[in-house]
């Protein structure tokens, strides 16, 4: 590193005696000293220049951030790459059709010139860090007003990020550690040319669907199959014919040893967020009003997808990838709320505060400096609880929940054109460029899909939120009927150009001003209206304290293992396979087996129906060198691993550096471990790679892609 680590990234990497060593997000560029004593201890027989560097080839090497919401790694020379198949579901979907169902039956392509090249899709490999937190801060005074200060942090960090990318096709990013404490920049090469090669059929891949989503045990084979293509000199590039499979820095070997509790696990990935620094007042918060309205929206927006996909295969298909989103969160949100209360982390944290208190108290330097940051939490959580619903229904049942109403988002600039009298052959030279955006909008639409969701969407809104909190159209329309929107909607849907291709086709080619068309006037209304609650939300701020308090429990708490909270950058974890006993006289097994899966199977059923050739194989036993030494086909396995959303597709790695499972899951009785870790319960789910190997062997017959992997008997 060119620059010193400051004493918080110090603090982070010596004071971690005590804590057990499965509770952490690291940095992997940090990684020595009792951390790596830590792992080897557990079992870890590599050196930290083998788990990450920047002058040789190292695991981190073979890691990526995969799509802007996953992580990925190369499992082969050349360029294959391994995520989960519910984060390359978008991407199966795209090029699914009722003559092509790749959702349903899979896909495999048998040669590299079959592979399905994902526009928009990118993965990016990190390939510089540095610690610019001096620079970053520079100028900022402890006098300044919080506004002033985010500004001056602001312009830093926007000319140190124009400085280190200069001419290069990089993408740089800094980003806040600690409450703000600290910034570190990190570089990523982005490579844009990412290719479908293979993905399991629906029901290994999506095996269990929305009942089993965030439980274990599970038996799901969550696993999609890209490979990353660049230029033939070895650059990132465009999607090109010309274009060449990656040679791959490094890629990970795949093992077939399986797994037996206490065997040391590593994942390196990319966690997207936690928050387990923050105070009683955000827990009660999320408690209370945060989750219960994303619950809420999301099951009305569900019901309607549901109601539509059941009825109609094509339909299923264009939505497939849509609903799972939208079911992920809505369940991790009911979960959270019942493992926040079960787990009493909101009482856990008012005992924190009241110690941090006593400790501050009992020393005068202390007591100033730290004086009054709880009640300033105290005013901001006040504040924010008057605005935190309405903001949350203006964006999940607002300009996020109807698919047209969020569509029109994308025409803002053309009215704002239009407003300005920008020239008409400007404007049409612009709409012309989004013909593909339209394309691509109505390629997976339905439209009495979204008017049903729009109108229970909207009825919503308007039953659940202080009326003064509402925009104009929604509170008078629902005064005027008691709430009920069916009616505007269905007229608003009559005459809207962003609900019929044709239409929205012929404007592009003569682009007239759009402030009226009753989808984008509703829009603009629920956007503003978004915007002034945000303001008046902002007017009562709690930086100043947030990063006090963070310096202050560094500072209290020194044995304590002050690991930063994930923010999507590259982390690597330590633990080890485990069972888990999350009540009394409940114990769960450590793993589960292809038995499992036939134990669910219903045939015909969306989320447990089971492909025939898979029921083949398990009725013969057929499972070759993949079995364990009971004969059986372990698909799933839990470990102690701290993770979180965006580790989804993260390797998970031996002792040795081998490939041993692919992460996609937690567990239900530790769904408050975004916000506070479950020493006892907290697990990691994942799928094991014989699983992997089998179905790629056994089912698939993809030989070619079986003779490109690295396998470690």
């Amino acid at each position: 590193m060119k620059k010193k680590i400051n004493l918080l990234c110090i603090l982070m990497m010596l004071f971690v005696v005590g804590a057990r060593a499965d509770e952490g997000m690291w940095l992997p560029y940090s990684i020595n000293g009792q951390n790596l004593a830590d792992m080897q201890r557990l079992g870890c027989k590599l050196t930290a220049e083998q788990i990450f560097s920047f002058n040789q080839p190292s695991l981190k090497d073979a890691i990526v951030q995969f799509g802007g919401g996953c992580t990925g790694e190369l499992i082969s020379p050349e360029g294959l790459l391994l995520t989960n198949h519910h984060c390359g579901l978008g991407q199966v979907q795209a090029h699914s059709s009722v003559e092509h169902d790749y959702l349903k039956d899979g896909f495999w392509a048998r040669s590299k010139d079959q592979e399905l090249p994902n526009e928009g899709l990118s993965v990016l490999f990190l390939s510089y860090i540095e610690d610019v937190t001096a620079a970053v801060l520079k100028g900022v005074t402890d006098g300044m007003s919080e506004a002033d200060r985010e500004q001056k942090i602001a312009e830093n960090r926007k000319r140190l990020t124009t400085e280190k990318k200069g001419t290069r096709d990089v993408r740089v990013e800094i980003v806040p550690f600690y409450h703000g404490n600290q910034y570190i920049m990190f570089v990523y090469d982005v490579y844009k040319d990412v290719r479908l090669v293979a993905c399991p059929p629906w029901g290994i891949g999506k095996f269990g669907a929305d009942t089993d989503n965030w439980t274990w045990p599970r038996h799901k084979g969550d696993f999609c199959i890209f490979r990353v293509y660049t230029a033939p000199d070895g650059s990132p590039a465009e999607y090109s014919k010309n274009n060449v499979p990656m040679k791959s820095k490094h890629f990970l070997p795949i093992s077939l040893k399986g797994v037996q509790p206490g065997d040391y696990t590593m994942i390196l990935g990319y966690p997207g967020s936690t928050d387990r620094y923050s105070t009683s007042g955000s827990v009660k918060n999320l408690i209370e009003l945060e989750d219960p309205a994303i619950v809420a929206c999301r099951t009305t927006k569900l019901e309607q997808y549901r109601k539509h996909m059941d009825a109609d295969p094509a339909v299923f298909i264009q939505y497939a990838s849509k609903q799972a989103s939208v079911s992920n969160y809505w369940k991790y949100s009911i979960g959270q709320i019942k493992q926040l209360k079960r787990n009493k982390v909101m009482e856990k944290r008012l005992e924190q505060e009241q110690a941090f208190r006593e400790w501050t108290n009992a020393d005068p330097q202390r007591k100033a400096k730290y004086a009054g940051i709880f009640d300033d939490f105290d005013k901001y959580w006040a504040h924010q609880s008057k605005y935190t619903k309405a903001l949350l229904y203006h964006r999940e049942a607002g300009w996020n929940g109807g698919e047209a109403v969020r569509f029109s988002m994308k025409f803002r600039s053309v009215d704002y054109a239009f407003a300005e009298k920008i020239p008409q052959e400007n404007i049409v030279a612009f709409t012309k460029k989004m013909k593909g955006d339209v394309e691509d909008f109505f390629k997976d639409y339905n439209k009495d899909l979204d008017r049903d969701a729009t109108i229970a969407l909207l009825n919503l809104f308007y039953k659940d939120v202080d009326h003064n909190q509402l925009p104009a159209t929604i509170k008078k329309i629902g005064d005027k009927t008691g709430g009920d929107f069916t009616a505007f909607v269905n007229n608003a849907f009559a005459k809207s150009i962003f609900v019929d291709q044709a239409k929205l086709k012929a404007w592009l080619e003569n682009p007239k001003p759009i402030a009226k068309d009753p989808i984008f006037a509703l829009m603009q209304e629920i956007v503003n209206s978004y915007i002034a609650l945000g303001e008046e939300a902002e007017k009562v701020e709690c930086g100043r304290a947030d990063r006090l308090y963070m310096e202050g429990l560094m500072e209290m708490q020194k044995d304590r293992n002050f690991y930063p909270d994930a923010n999507f950058t590259m982390r690597l974890t330590y633990g080890s396979v485990q069972d888990c006993k999350p009540a009394d006289g409940v114990t769960y097994n450590y793993y589960t087996t292809l038995d499992g899966v036939m134990a669910k199977y219903k045939p015909g059923d969306w989320e447990f129906d089971v492909p025939k050739d898979l029921i083949k194989l398990w009725e013969n036993k057929d499972y070759g060198r993949y079995a364990d030494k009971n004969g059986d086909l372990v698909v799933n396995f839990i470990t102690t691993n701290d993770i979180t959303g965006g580790n989804s597709g993260s390797p998970v790695i031996d002792a040795q550096g081998n490939l041993i499972g692919l992460a996609f899951d937690g567990n239900w009785e530790a769904m408050s471990g975004d916000i506070a870790f479950e020493n006892e319960v907290q697990r990691t789910i994942c799928m094991d790679m014989r699983y992997l190997l089998f179905i790629i062997d056994k089912m698939a017959n993809a030989q070619n892609l079986m003779q490109e992997l690295k396998i470690i008997q």
